[in-house]
């Protein structure tokens, strides 16, 4: 049992070559997005650009 907790704590932290503004602006963006997609674009394993489709849909 305590080796599963410890895979969640793993999980939890922050990846490696990833800065806290880029996973804010994620969170940001798929907190705000209904329909469409969300694509990051790394360089050296580092977020560099975040690209944001929304998709508008009338009934």
């Amino acid at each position: 049992m305590d080796s599963n907790r410890d895979d969640r704590s793993k999980s939890a932290q922050q990846p490696a070559g990833t800065s806290s503004a880029a996973l804010e602006a994620v969170a940001d963006a798929v907190s705000r997005l209904r329909y469409g997609a969300i694509e990051l674009t790394v360089h050296d394993g580092r977020v560099v650009q975040l690209d944001v489709t929304e998709r508008r849909r009338f009934s």
